[in-house]
């Protein structure tokens, strides 16, 4: 399956004479290497605009057109959460990159690569036009983003924003990766180039290698894992390689490790391996508890939050914490969470870590098995109305025959219904829990598995998709096929639980507890909402049954190259692991 953005929208060639220097800021782009931008029209860009199209001829970037800026930053999101690899996004002035604020707090969290450009202006007061250049001109933009960006700029000439085009790139890229800013002034971009001015050359400024443990710290390493009884790996931010999958499989192995993760991640081990202690959940599950509390040494492998989590189970083994998170701890944002007490701390990427103890220790690594495809869950009660168990059945069983690719789950997830065999076979959360993201995201891995054979499949929640609905337009406009089912509980349930745990506590009445949370009266209708979008839908289905039969007819839509929304009414609950980790705190 391929989509093809940059043959949806094709100019008419531009023969005109002159160089412009937002020419040059689009070939810096192309430069780089990216495949796409994505964005939402703006003045303050115009002049990049016309250059990506009547210069570049919207290709290498090729646009991606979408109807909200939050979209824009969640489809690079999701691109980055496949490849690895940043994607450019514009975004229109202050009002822009305000509307685009969550979702770039969603990526630093998850800590993906994205490059952002944005522009201002004129910074040059007596070039504004009355009203609309004052309001949409900001001093110091970027400070709107900065606790939650690795680095901006505002340059103040052509060949300054091209030298900031390649630092914001390689900053991206390097290790712990997190999104950068570059604002450019509007009349920077729509200057004359008269001489030709320097250029930075971007094979000169590649990111740098990740950097290595030492070989006191392999060593230090080692002694530990050998003398341990009852080692566990918390494995937490880690590759999409097979060949990481694999050496984390082999480490694992050899010191009989048990082996904890994370639905907030992406897939990081085999959850059907006889090592894993599993279920992932969001909050740690009463079996990874239990292994946590019984270990003897713990190596945390860029594990997000690991002294909340070893607090809240009691560990007291010996703890090696393996990360480079803390270089992006600031003093605005609390993500970096509590500082863990550790016997080693290797600041170091997880995979470079355990490939550098396979190659050390000369284990035999086995090779990933392409992924099969997955077999029926267990037999639905397919009259019954769907809970969170049928869906997985159901899911499971409409989908048997096809390897998929779980982009995003609902918080009421049970991580101990699907087995992840695959570093692809789910991709994980969104980092900073911002509800609407998750179509966005679906749209942004979704183009980047169109090169694989893989189905993506996102079960996102009806709040998370209400909010998020009109990125699902992009899809539709650029021929991004997926399949999307939409976990209808009608209810913001996650703040009706809270309301639940209030009343108890204070003595009041539980049953109000959906007042002010329930989205009924009217219903969405979604499928509705796809089909005005130009989206394929299904539904609404109310059973198990239904669900597998509406499954297969979307297969069969996404072979189409369409993507498609199935609207299933499901009934509000959570899992056991979920509802106990939201209100064992006391907010």
């Amino acid at each position: 399956m391929s989509a093809k953005p940059d043959s949806v929208e094709v100019p008419i060639p531009d023969r005109s004479e002159g160089t412009w220097g937002s020419d040059l800021m689009a070939e810096m782009l192309r430069d780089l290497g990216f495949r796409h931008v994505a964005l939402n029209p703006g003045s303050s860009f115009r002049g990049l605009h016309d250059s990506l199209v009547n210069r570049l001829g919207n290709a290498n970037p090729s646009m991606l057109l979408c109807l909200h800026e939050e979209h824009a930053v969640s489809i690079a999101h999701g691109w980055a959460k496949v490849t690895g690899e940043p994607m450019a996004v514009i975004l229109h002035a202050n009002v822009g990159l305000m509307h685009g604020s969550m979702a770039i707090y969603n990526a630093w969290c998850d800590r993906v690569p994205m490059v952002i450009f944005g522009a201002t202006g004129p910074v040059d007061a007596r070039k504004r036009r009355p009203w609309i250049d004052w309001i949409h001109t900001s001093r110091d933009q970027a400070s709107m983003v900065r606790p939650y960006t690795k680095w901006d700029d505002q340059p103040a000439s052509l060949e300054a924003s091209l030298a900031a085009m390649v630092r914001a790139n390689v900053i991206a890229r390097t290790a712990p990766q997190a999104p950068t800013y570059v604002c450019f002034d509007v009349t920077v971009q729509e200057e004359k180039v008269v001489n030709n001015p320097w250029r930075p050359e971007p094979t000169l400024h590649q990111a740098p290698e990740d950097p290595s443990p030492s070989e006191t710290q392999l060593e230090t390493l080692e002694k530990l894992l050998n003398e341990a009884k009852r080692p566990v790996f918390m494995m937490g931010r880690v590759s999409r390689s097979e060949e990481d999958w694999a050496a984390r499989i082999a480490l694992a192995e050899r010191y009989n490790a048990q082996v904890v993760t994370d639905i907030k991640t992406g897939a990081a081990f085999p959850t059907d391996h006889p090592l894993h202690a599993g279920p992932p959940s969001f909050f740690i599950a009463e079996r990874p508890a239990r292994a946590l509390a019984d270990a003897d040494l713990i190596v945390a492998f860029d594990w997000v939050d690991t002294a909340g989590d070893l607090r809240q189970v009691g560990a007291e083994g010996s703890l090696v914490n393996v990360s480079l998170d803390h270089q992006l701890a600031n003093g605005w944002s609390l993500d970096h969470m509590a500082q863990p007490a550790a016997k080693l701390h290797i600041a170091a990427l997880p995979d470079t870590v355990i490939n550098m103890m396979v190659r050390r220790l000369d284990l035999s690594v086995t090779r990933l098995i392409p992924a099969v495809p997955r077999a029926s869950g267990q037999p639905c009660k397919v009259q019954n109305a769907i809970t969170m168990d049928e869906l997985s059945s159901a899911l499971a069983t409409g989908l048997s025959g096809e390897i998929i690719s779980l982009v995003r789950l609902p918080l009421g997830w049970d991580g101990g219904s699907w087995h992840f065999q695959h570093p692809l076979d789910y991709l994980g959360y969104d980092g900073g829990a911002g509800i609407g993201s998750g179509p966005g995201m679906l749209v942004g891995a979704a183009l980047a598995l169109t090169e694989t054979d893989r189905i993506p499949v996102a079960v996102l929640g009806d709040g998370d998709v209400m909010m998020g609905v009109s990125a699902l337009w992009t899809a539709a406009r650029y021929g991004i096929p997926f399949i999307l089912v939409v976990c209808n509980n009608r209810s913001y349930f996650n703040d009706e639980v809270h309301q639940e745990k209030v009343a108890v506590t204070r003595g009041r009445p539980v049953e109000n507890k959906a007042i002010g949370q329930a989205i009924t009266g009217p219903d969405i209708d979604f499928s509705a909402i796809a089909r005005a979008q130009g989206l394929e839908a299904i539904g609404q289905v109310t059973t198990p049954g239904e669900l597998i039969e509406a499954l297969r007819t979307a297969i069969t839509i996404f072979r189409e190259g369409k993507p498609v929304v199935i609207d299933a009414r499901v009934e509000p609950e959570y899992a056991k692991a979920m509802s106990e980790g939201m209100t064992k705190s006391d907010h």
